[in-house]
C-alpha cells in the first residue's frame, strides 16, 4: 500500500483553486456553456433575436430583426447607415462649413477690389497698395452682413426641416443632405447670432421672413406654446393680432399704393410660420434637398452681384481749381492723399492725380443704390432700412443732398 495519497475523482487540484465537484456530476460540454450565457445577455437593438416559438432545428436560424428605434433629427451621436463614425462625419461636414464661411469673404474681398478698379491691373495695384485688409474686411462686413447672414439664415432653416424627414428617407439612401449636415455640427450659439445679424441688418421690409426661418431651424410647432388646445389656439390668435395691430397702417398704405409686393412680404411670412415645422413626405425629401440647394446658391450668386460691385472706398466730389479761375467738379473715390497730390479714382474710370493746393473743397455723396424705391414706413421707420440705419438716421438725420452730388 502505497504512502502518497490518490486523488479522488472531481478533486481540485493541489495547487489550484475553486468549488469542489462531485463524483457523479457530468461533464459541462463548452458549446451548452456559451448558449447559457448568450442567453443571459440581453438583445442589443438591431440584431437579430430568434423566435421564441422555434427552440431548435432549421428553423431556428431565421432570425427575426429587431427594427432599431429611429433617433431624432438633432441627435448626433446616432449610428449612420453605412457604418460610419459619426464623429468623422461630423469633423468633414465641419471643416467644409468652416472653409466656406472663411474663405468666401476673402474671395469677395479680392473680387471687389478688381471690379472696383474696372479690370485694369494698375489700379487693382493701387488700390491694393493703399486699402488695408482691416479696412477691407470691415468694408466686406459691414456691406456684405446682409449677404451673410442670408446665406445662414437659409442653410439653418432648410437643413433643420430636411433633418426633421430624413429618417422617410428609402432604405439605400441614408445619406444625409448637405444643408442638414452643416447644421447638425453648427453651435446653437452660432444659429442665435446669425438670425440676430439678420434681424439688425435686413431691411425691414423683409424681416417678416426671418419669423418662419427661424420656427424652421428649431423645429417650433403650436404645440410647444401649451399643452391645452384651447391655450394653444387663444396665444397663436393674440400673436397674429400684435403683429397685425403693429403692421396695420402700413399693410393700408401698401394697399392703396398698390405695392403688392410689400404687402405679400408683410402678411404672408407670419401664416406660413404655423405649418413649416414636421417631417416631409419621403418621397420629395431627396428632389427638394437637391433643388433647394442649387436654389441657395443661386440667390447667394445673385445677391453677391451687387456686394462685389459696391465701391470699396467712399464716394466724393472734390471742386478743384485755382484760386482766381474757373474750378471743376471731380466726381470718384479718394483712393489716397499725401503731401503733393490727391489720388482720385474717377467714377467714370480712370486715376487722376489732383495738386494738394488745387483743392477747394470736397463732398459726400449718396449712391444711386441708395435711394428710395418704396414710400412706407413702419412706425417711422422707411421699410428700406435696417434697424441699424432706422435708428443712425434717428441719431443723425439725413441732411440734404449738396447740388454737386447730382
Amino acid at each position: 500500500m502505497s504512502a502518497s495519497a490518490t486523488t479522488a475523482p472531481g478533486a481540485p487540484d493541489a495547487g489550484g483553486s475553486g468549488s469542489t465537484l462531485r463524483d457523479d456530476a457530468p461533464p459541462v460540454p463548452a458549446q451548452t456553456a456559451l448558449s447559457a450565457a448568450s442567453s443571459s445577455a440581453p438583445p442589443e437593438t438591431g440584431s437579430a433575436v430568434p423566435d421564441a416559438g422555434h427552440s431548435g432545428g432549421p428553423e431556428a436560424s431565421a432570425a427575426r430583426t429587431v427594427p432599431p428605434e429611429p433617433a431624432a433629427w438633432y441627435d448626433r451621436a446616432r449610428p449612420l447607415a453605412d457604418g460610419r463614425d459619426p464623429a468623422e462625419r461630423r469633423a468633414r461636414a465641419s471643416q467644409s462649413f468652416w472653409t466656406a464661411l472663411v474663405g468666401v469673404p476673402a474671395i469677395f474681398s479680392v473680387l471687389r477690389l478688381g471690379v472696383e478698379a474696372g479690370g485694369e491691373l494698375q489700379t487693382t495695384l493701387l488700390l491694393v497698395a493703399n486699402v488695408g485688409p482691416v479696412n477691407l474686411l470691415a468694408g466686406f462686413l459691414t456691406t456684405a452682413a446682409r449677404l451673410l447672414s442670408t446665406g445662414l439664415v437659409a442653410v439653418f432653416a432648410l437643413g433643420a426641416v430636411l433633418g426633421a424627414s430624413v429618417d422617410r428617407l428609402p432604405p439605400g439612401t441614408r445619406r444625409r443632405p448637405l444643408f442638414t449636415r452643416w447644421a447638425e455640427i453648427t453651435p446653437i450659439w452660432l444659429v442665435l447670432a446669425s438670425f440676430l445679424l439678420a434681424l439688425v441688418t435686413w431691411p425691414l421690409l423683409y424681416l417678416p421672413l426671418l419669423i418662419p426661418a427661424f420656427v424652421a431651424a428649431l423645429q417650433l410647432t403650436p404645440a410647444h406654446l401649451h399643452e391645452r388646445v384651447g391655450a394653444r389656439v387663444l396665444l397663436v390668435v393674440a400673436l397674429l393680432g400684435g403683429y397685425a395691430w403693429l403692421l396695420l397702417p402700413t399693410l393700408l398704405d401698401a394697399g392703396r399704393q398698390g405695392e403688392l409686393l410689400p404687402l405679400a412680404l408683410l402678411a404672408v411670412p407670419p401664416l406660413l410660420a404655423l405649418g413649416i415645422s414636421g417631417p416631409l413626405p419621403g418621397a420629395v425629401i431627396r428632389p427638394l434637398a437637391s433643388v433647394t440647394e442649387v436654389a441657395v446658391l443661386a440667390m447667394l450668386v445673385w445677391a453677391a452681384l451687387p456686394v462685389i460691385s459696391t465701391p470699396v472706398l467712399p464716394l466724393t466730389v472734390t471742386t478743384v481749381g485755382a484760386e482766381t479761375g474757373p474750378t471743376e467738379d471731380v466726381r470718384g473715390h479718394v483712393v489716397t492723399t499725401d503731401d503733393v497730390n490727391m489720388v482720385i479714382l474717377q467714377e467714370q474710370g480712370g486715376v487722376r492725380y489732383v495738386p494738394v493746393g488745387l483743392v477747394r473743397g470736397q463732398v459726400l455723396c449718396p449712391s444711386e443704390e441708395e435711394l428710395p424705391r418704396h414710400q412706407l414706413r413702419i412706425h417711422d421707420f422707411h421699410v428700406e432700412d435696417s434697424l441699424l440705419e432706422g435708428l443712425g438716421r434717428r441719431v443723425r438725420p439725413v441732411h440734404r443732398i449738396d447740388a454737386a452730388c447730382r
